[in-house]
């Protein structure tokens, strides 16, 4: 891939997204899927459980994310709006970051029909051992605090 665009998802929210680390110059887009937003479409929590439209709150939090990111943002189906982005800007590939969402490889599998897709895989904030449930964060803290703070020590 000469020129690619970047799709950043929900699950790479920051400065150290693989992607926008290793094409810093190239154009990134971020869709807040209209699906997922409505609760139409489960997510990664409990793919059992019934889906619930996203809170106000998360919706605000992603915003804020974004907000200190090179990226554009759209609404709508998260491949249609991938694709005009690359469209516009001439790409021969997307580029994005792995997610534990089982919905980004079902989105990459989408582009792939039209564009080659790289993932490329995050640097892991902290390396659990176990399967992690990812349905809600204090779970998952409680699991990460103790390897995040092991090697932490207070500046004298």
């Amino acid at each position: 891939m000469q020129h690619p665009i970047l799709w950043i998802h929900g699950e790479a929210l920051g400065p150290a997204n693989p992607a926008l680390q290793a094409y810093p110059d190239r154009p990134a887009v971020f869709v807040f899927d209209t699906e997922l937003l409505a609760g139409r479409s489960p997510t990664t929590g409990d793919p059992a459980s019934t889906p619930q439209p996203v809170s106000l709150k998360r919706i605000g939090f992603l915003y804020e994310c974004l907000l200190e990111l090179p990226v554009s943002l759209r609404k709508g189906d998260v491949t249609t709006e991938v694709l005009a982005f690359a469209r516009f800007h001439g790409a021969d590939g997307i580029v994005t970051s792995a997610g534990t969402d089982p919905r980004v490889a079902a989105i990459c599998a989408a582009l792939e029909q039209e564009l080659p897709v790289q993932v490329l895989e995050p640097r892991p904030f902290v390396a659990l051992e176990d399967r992690v449930d990812l349905g809600r964060f204090s779970r998952y803290w409680r699991r990460a605090e103790r390897e995040v703070w092991a090697d932490w020590s207070p500046q004298q």
